[in-house]
């Protein structure tokens, strides 16, 4: 079946749009701030530290909602993550040019719920969606995301200037309504007998779990390790070399469209490809993001360094799609949101420092070095989680012949 098949589902619909809302609210509070500080609302002291608290309150939340959504309805997870995030985001409005306590408050609850419904999600596709229409799934999810953010900057521009960012922000709130809200319920899980383990000794089930598969533990460390460099070079040089080399945002804007537009192919193309190495393809599709620095090493023509990004958004997606897919698939349900939580916590919590090191990095060493090494990175990383028991398939389970 493809993608459109698995949307007329009603309840795979209604995950599918509460997912959607809850990454176009996320996408957006970072945005909303920037326009913040260009309309004199926030400073730029007050930005990086509202975004500072957003990031610590996501990273706080993760570890916390993969134990509970595992001990307790994933649904129920996913609502009250979505509450805090609609509490948070009403701060915020109240703090765009009022106190700047009230909008740090409401940066770390909207970051607290942000991180909190991203395991619970994952662990409800499993029980909304049947094994063999899972990739669909996840490539319908991830398109919609993609799609959003293609389109939202202009329209979240558009809006701000005619309402306001105070009037952005309660838009946001009501997109996490909607996220809390429309959710389905997934399937009953029985309780445990007897009494649970503590807060840290059920994390520790996670980590336990995730120790079974060697090809996770190898998939995301090279996850990481792209994102906390191939990603940095994108956030922080990409900038600097349209600025220096190109003489304005142009290429930047244009890149990073182009990524945006790449996903969307990867995620149409992994959405109907089943490669039999599997895991290796996605592998080899995470590696690709080494062309984003070795695009910017030299000046190019702009259609090439466009280009490179496209290639890197295709790439991209197809690893995520069947990373996501493999996790559902391969893990065991009653510690999905556990592992799932440590996949987030690792991937992108170790994201900003990455971007905080790359900037004196090339302010020691030069542009074209931490480039050179990013792309290096970006390349041996996911080569070496090849080597991983696995890593082929993404399964334990060895391939069978027909």
């Amino acid at each position: 079946m493809t993608a459109r098949s698995v949307l007329r589902e009603p309840a795979f619909l209604r995950l599918w749009t509460g997912t959607t809302a809850s990454g176009l609210a996320t996408w957006a509070l970072p945005f909303v701030l920037g326009l913040a500080v260009v309309d004199g609302s926030v400073t730029a002291v007050g930005l990086g530290l509202a975004l500072g608290v957003r990031t610590a309150g996501f990273l706080a939340a993760v570890p916390v909602s993969g134990v509970l959504a595992d001990r307790y309805s994933r649904r129920a997870t996913v609502g009250w993550s979505g509450a805090a995030a609609v509490l948070g985001s009403v701060a915020v409005a109240g703090g765009l040019g009022g106190p700047l306590w009230l909008l740090l408050a409401g940066c770390a609850l909207a970051g607290a719920g942000q991180g909190a419904c991203r395991p619970a999600f994952q662990a409800l596709v499993v029980e909304v969606v049947d094994a063999d229409r899972r990739q669909q799934a996840n490539a319908a999810m991830t398109f919609s995301v993609r799609a959003s953010t293609l389109v939202a900057p202009a329209l979240t521009a558009l809006l701000a200037t005619a309402a306001g960012v105070r009037v952005i922000a309660l838009v946001i709130a009501a997109l996490w309504v909607v996220a809390a809200a429309l959710p389905p319920r997934g399937l009953r899980r029985p309780a445990p007998a007897g009494a649970r383990p503590g807060f840290v000794a059920e994390f520790a089930e996670g980590i336990a779990e995730a120790r079974r598969h060697p090809w996770f533990l190898a998939g995301l460390g090279a996850l990481t390790a792209v994102i906390a460099t191939g990603y940095s070079a994108t956030g922080v040089a990409l900038p600097l070399v349209s600025r220096d080399t190109y003489g304005g945002a142009t290429v930047l804007a244009a890149a990073l469209t182009g990524y945006t537009a790449g996903a969307l192919l990867g995620a149409v193309l992994v959405s109907r490809w089943r490669p039999a190495a599997r895991g290796w393809t996605a592998l080899a599709g995470l590696g690709v993001y080494a062309l984003a620095p070795l695009a910017l090493l030299t000046p190019l023509p702009v259609w090439v360094v466009v280009g490179a990004y496209v290639i890197c958004g295709i790439g991209i997606e197809l690893f995520n799609v069947p990373w996501f897919t493999a996790v559902q698939r391969e893990v065991d349900p009653a510690t999905l949101a556990r592992v799932s939580s440590l996949d987030f916590l690792l991937s992108y919590g170790l994201a900003p420092l990455g971007l905080a090191l790359i900037a004196p990095a090339i302010a020691t060493f030069g542009v074209q070095p931490v480039l050179l090494a990013c792309a290096a990175v970006c390349v041996l990383a996911p080569a070496l989680a090849a080597l991983a028991p696995g890593a082929r398939r993404f399964s334990r389970e060895p391939a069978t012949t027909p």
